[in-house]
């Protein structure tokens, strides 16, 4: 069962722990993320910025690790997802509690399965396929 979510940005905002899982499906390798992540106001028209950082393991080696992204509100309660630097990234509407978003980059396509599964969880799937990738990316929020 999933957890209808009216307003997208209201859901996200504040701190959560995360905990990444990627393999490589071509080569069977499994990576590992852990760490945390806060959505923020960013005094912009009521957009938050998601600032993601941790340590992540690949090949028995750990490193630190960090990304970020834009959340535009859309006025529906849905939101538009940029990368830092204002690109889009894809459209995210949680309504039903449930979203499935694509992504182009170059030759490669990403497709994002995000559920909700309560008040204080929800989960992305990515599956990333072409000439150059072939992931599977399985991402677990929990509130802190």
């Amino acid at each position: 069962m999933f957890h209808p979510v009216p307003d997208v940005l209201a859901y996200l905002g504040g701190r959560w722990r995360v905990r990444r899982t990627v393999r490589d499906l071509g080569t069977g390798q499994t990576g590992e993320f852990d760490g945390s992540c806060e959505f923020r106001g960013q005094g912009l028209g009521g957009a938050l910025l998601h600032t993601e950082e941790g340590h992540f393991t690949w090949a028995g080696v750990t490193r630190p690790a960090y990304r970020g992204h834009r959340f535009e509100p859309v006025g529906d309660g849905t939101s538009e997802v940029r990368f830092t630097d204002g690109r889009p990234f894809h459209h995210l509407d949680l309504r039903t509690g449930r979203w499935t978003a694509h992504h182009p980059c170059a030759a490669d396509a990403y497709r994002g399965e995000f559920t909700v599964h309560g008040q204080d969880r929800w989960q992305v799937v990515w599956r990333v396929t072409g000439p150059h990738k072939d992931l599977l990316m399985i991402t677990v929020h929990d509130r802190l």
